[in-house]
């Protein structure tokens, strides 16, 4: 038994670090990259409305549903479910994912910003904190 326990261990071990050193965005770098977005966008405790919609809980949250916040009839006809997937497709260059979107962010045409980016806003919940 003790063998298949320390195989079981090390492999559980091994795919932990596999999986953080993988990870696809670092939250630190992150939000270093979004105070290009501040000036339109909030996230964490407290979090408002400004120029442009807060973006707590936004993993899984359906497009144009942020209440108090007036959206393009472009971004509610859209279809879209944030996702790390559809949230970088979309800041890569917004215009050209949503034509007729209102927001004017020229994008982060840079993966690794996008990436950096999702992983910051990813870990704030709905309330506003940290999962």
């Amino acid at each position: 038994m003790k063998p298949i326990s320390l195989t079981l261990a090390a492999s559980v071990a091994f795919a932990a670090l596999a999986g953080s050193a993988f990870a696809a965005g670092d939250p630190a770098a992150g939000e270093k990259v979004f105070a290009k977005c501040k000036a339109c966008h909030q996230a964490g405790e407290g979090a408002k409305n400004m120029v442009g919609p807060e973006l707590n809980g936004l993993d899984g949250r359906k497009a144009a549903s942020v209440e108090g916040y007036n959206y393009s009839d472009a971004l509610k006809s859209a279809g879209i479910a944030w996702g790390e997937a559809s949230f970088k497709e979309f800041v890569k260059n917004p215009k050209v994912k949503v034509a007729g979107t209102k927001m004017v962010f020229q994008g982060l045409p840079a993966d690794k910003d996008a990436d950096d980016v999702w992983a910051y806003l990813a870990q704030f919940g709905a309330d506003g904190k940290k999962k």
